[in-house]
């Protein structure tokens, strides 16, 4: 009776390089992930101050965006600290005015100090949401940048 696989072959296969290799490409693409996301973070940033109402322009400047988290798991904030900056994404609702440290309101133009004022309120002026809206054109655009060499 014949017995199959008296004679055997084995091979050994180092595949120490290939992991070492491939380590390294994974390392450059994760590299290239995050400058696409850090220029998709600057991206809306310029966006959203594009987008900003300007009066004095204290709105627009304060606009930033920042890395978050880190690793494999980046991504990007982008926002304000001016405290005005809600009323003007969101408007406000009509609202009272009335005086804080005295006992009348008065400005430059007033006919006389009054002791309350009813503000009709303002309407929305939206600049960071349709900025953030606009993330994944930016994002993808950046990766294609990677894909094709840029």
């Amino acid at each position: 009776m014949a017995r199959y696989f008296d004679t055997r072959a084995t091979a050994r296969i180092d595949t120490r390089a290939y992991e070492r290799g491939l380590r390294r490409w994974l390392g450059r693409m994760s590299d290239d992930v995050k400058r696409a996301v850090e220029r998709t973070g600057t991206d809306v940033q310029n966006e959203a101050r594009r987008l900003a109402p300007v009066d004095t322009g204290r709105l627009r400047s304060s606009i930033v965006a920042r890395q978050t988290g880190g690793g494999r798991r980046v991504g990007y904030e982008v926002g304000t600290n001016v405290t005005y900056a809600a009323a003007v994404e969101y408007g406000t609702a009509p609202h009272v005015i009335v005086p804080k440290n005295r006992k009348a309101l008065y400005w430059p133009g007033a006919a006389h100090p009054v002791a309350k004022v009813n503000h009709p309120g303002t309407a929305a002026r939206p600049f960071l949401r349709p900025a953030v809206e606009k993330t994944s054109f930016f994002f993808r655009f950046h990766m294609a940048g990677i894909r094709g060499g840029r």
